[in-house]
């Protein structure tokens, strides 16, 4: 609301007059009378149901400023992608059921080869900020300690998310992946047809997927190395022990129809994963913790005065340094 409050402060410096504001402004709200406070007619607001959660909310009303980016066709043909997913998830076979297997492998991985992350590379300068999201969607959903009867688990829950596009990846953190210590499962994401007219470039980004996950199953044995002529002190350094887990996730092209099934992909396998835990996938009582700390902690920074005593010294002396150091 801080950033709202700023917008609206500067529109109606603008425009001089706090009419404006609803002239200019929609709400996608369900407290209509905090809506109307601010100034915005009720009938301009878009709401949604109490049990959507933000981190599954982009087809939603919430989707609104999705829906202003890309125009109603497309943000209609990316809710059929949803739609697609839901029902292939709804209906396939377990055998045959893509979110089903992606959750499970994810449990596979965390919970018999001890791998305490995964890696998310789109080979796509369009989904650069892929990754992103789904460290929301995955670690928000299923970074809990208790099960759904409100006993501490005794096994590994959701694992660490996280990423970069492919070829940026590969010139950082692929030599860990490759030839590390820990064990990283990754999805690689890639499309047969590109979003420009530079197939040959499409080319060479698409190798380096099918290149990537071809090393990163079968690496590179001591005797091949020795038969393509490396010295026998060179070997030790070059093996690569292969057997690193990929899932090849292929599409068409990158379309707004794609992505929503893509999105609905993994929260069906994040619904998957938190059902073999057996722990709340919709909940987040960490991020409401530290929305109450803030809370109380701007109201100490605004007000200048000394630090509330009910917080431990550490912090209070955090708090008494940026008041001093911020002039």
């Amino acid at each position: 609301m801080c950033n709202a409050a700023t917008a609206r402060n500067w529109i109606v410096q603008a425009l001089g007059s706090d009419a404006a504001v609803a002239k200019h402004f929609v709400a996608v709200s369900t407290n209509a009378r905090e809506v109307k406070e601010f100034g915005i007619e009720t009938a301009h607001m878009f709401g949604f149901w109490d049990w959507v959660g933000g981190r599954y909310s982009m087809d939603s009303a919430i989707g609104l400023s999705i829906i202003l980016a890309i125009g109603p066709e497309n943000f209609g043909a990316m809710l059929s992608g949803f739609h697609a997913m839901d029902e292939h998830f709804r209906t396939a076979p377990l055998a045959m059921n893509l979110p089903i297997l992606l959750g499970l492998l994810s449990v596979w991985y965390n919970n018999f080869f001890e791998a305490q992350t995964v890696g998310i590379m789109p080979y796509s300068a369009a989904l650069a900020r892929f990754p992103a999201y789904l460290q929301q969607l995955q670690m928000e959903s299923n970074g809990k300690h208790v099960d759904l009867e409100g006993r501490t688990v005794d096994y590994q829950t959701g694992p660490v998310i996280w990423g970069e596009p492919g070829t940026d990846a590969q010139h950082s953190f692929y030599q860990l992946i490759h030839q590390g210590t820990k064990l990283v499962p990754c999805d690689l994401i890639g499309f047969c047809r590109p979003l420009s007219q530079y197939r040959e470039h499409h080319n060479l980004l698409m190798a380096n997927l099918f290149a990537q996950a071809e090393g990163l199953a079968f690496g590179r044995t001591a005797d091949e190395l020795a038969a393509e002529g490396a010295s026998a002190f060179q070997i030790p350094f070059r093996v690569m022990e292969g057997n690193r887990p990929t899932n090849i996730i292929l599409a068409d092209a990158l379309t707004p129809q794609s992505l929503g099934s893509l999105v609905a992909l993994y929260e069906h396998s994040v619904f998957t994963q938190g059902t073999v835990w057996a722990i709340d996938s919709f909940d987040q009582w960490g991020v409401e913790l530290g929305k109450i700390l803030a809370t109380r902690i701007t109201e100490e920074l605004q007000s200048g005065g000394e630090p509330s005593p009910v917080h431990d010294s550490s912090t209070n002396a955090l708090i008494r340094r940026y008041c001093h150091r911020r002039g």
